[in-house]
């Protein structure tokens, strides 16, 4: 091999820069190694896949490597052989250069793929992005409907919580103002009643003991005139048996004089007279320890009960049951007539309802509940319980006469 280091290079210097020395050397050193070798030396071609890696390193691409190998053969004095001398020493020279620029080439076709790869990423991801954005979009109307709905429902719900609060207080003013009414009510009678008997009823006594007096001192003779007497006499005692009758309608004064018992078989007996409807009686003897106001409400209760028997009922006998136990009261009103169904829309069912809800209000009124079951055929049953019973009497049956 000739010396070249005096020979000028064909090539135009290169950028000392961008191929530093130590590369340049590397490569000159290793292609000499390569070429004295014999052909296909695998030694040289890893050299040379070394100094390519090395180059990728530093940045270089396959016309700067090629700028290094034809300087080295520069160096060699290999573009100066002629043909027939140097086509061995050209031949390796080409291999170790393809061996050097296989990592490069390698390197830029691994980037294209994974440039490749990264654009249809980005595609996808952009993709993804817009739908991502419709998505959020959708989302946000949705959020702010579901709000637009809850803020309604919220205005809706606070109205409707009015109402009822509204409704309630308006329920127990009505319910409040029915329990004074019944009170009121009851008031108005018992005084009624008082005055019918002790005004009225005392008057009408009078005038008829008066009546007979003049009875008694009319002569013999005066026939027409005792006639005329003995008929005022009866017209009073048919105005005082009225008197009597009305009064004790209103409130007998036996309930307040001689208590529930007494006064509710005096009424069963007269009802029987009047209707001939047959009715049993059986209370407990500690009723008569309850006070006043629950003792009303039982004789109210029974009151009504029977009138609506005699009136609705078409029964041939009833029975009322009072009893006291340590939680309360409860009574029972039960008769044998037609029936009814509590969901009937008749005139007389709804005439019944009135005398039902009377009795239900009379019962709450003291902090109890009043409960009706009835079927057609089948009879009716009235059923009361409420609390705060009186304790110290023994149970006492009592029947009715």
């Amino acid at each position: 091999m000739n010396d070249c280091r005096g020979v000028p290079p064909t090539l135009p210097d290169m950028d000392m820069k961008s191929h530093p020395p130590p590369l340049l050397h590397g490569y000159l050193a290793a292609l000499r190694r390569h070429i004295k070798h014999a052909p296909g030396s695998r030694e040289g071609k890893r050299a040379a896949e070394k100094l390519g890696i090395l180059a990728l390193k530093r940045g270089l691409t396959t016309p700067g490597v090629a700028q290094v190998h034809q300087r080295s053969l520069a160096s060699l004095g290999l573009i100066r052989y002629p043909a027939e001398s140097g086509e061995n020493a050209v031949q390796r020279a080409a291999d170790f250069f393809t061996a050097a620029v296989k990592p490069i080439e390698d390197s830029q076709g691994g980037l294209a793929e994974a440039n490749t790869r990264l654009q249809a990423a980005v595609e996808t991801l952009s993709q993804r992005s817009d739908e991502l954005g419709a998505a959020n979009e959708e989302l946000r109307q949705e959020i702010s409907r579901r709000k637009e709905v809850e803020d309604s429902l919220r205005t809706s719900e606070l109205t409707s919580s009015q109402l009822l609060a509204k409704s309630r207080e308006m329920q127990e003013e009505l319910r409040y103002l029915s329990r004074r009414l019944i009170v009121a009510q009851e008031e108005e009678r018992k005084r009624i009643s008082r005055e019918l008997h002790d005004v009225i009823a005392q008057t009408l006594t009078g005038i008829n003991v008066r009546l007979a007096t003049l009875k008694l001192e009319t002569t013999a003779g005066a026939k027409d005139f005792q006639k005329k007497i003995a008929f005022t006499q009866r017209l009073l005692e048919k105005s005082m048996g009225v008197v009597y009758r009305f009064a004790f309608d209103l409130r007998p004064s036996v309930l307040d004089d001689l208590g529930l018992l007494p006064a509710v078989r005096s009424y069963i007996k007269d009802f029987s007279a009047r209707t001939g409807i047959r009715v049993d009686f059986t209370a407990s003897s500690r009723i008569e320890k309850l006070d006043n106001t629950r003792l009303t409400v039982l004789y109210r209760i029974v009151q009504e009960g029977l009138a609506n028997i005699a009136r609705h009922a078409r029964a041939s006998r009833a029975e009322i049951v009072i009893q006291a136990h340590a939680s309360g009261v409860h009574m029972k009103i039960t008769d044998n007539g037609r029936g009814f169904r509590l969901d009937s829309p008749t005139k007389s069912m709804r005439r019944e309802r009135l005398g039902l809800l009377g009795m239900r209000e009379r019962v709450e009124m003291i902090g109890g509940t009043f409960h009706v079951d009835s079927a057609l055929k089948k009879g009716t049953t009235l059923r009361v319980d409420f609390p705060q019973a009186s304790r110290g009497a023994k149970q006492a049956p009592s029947k009715a006469p």
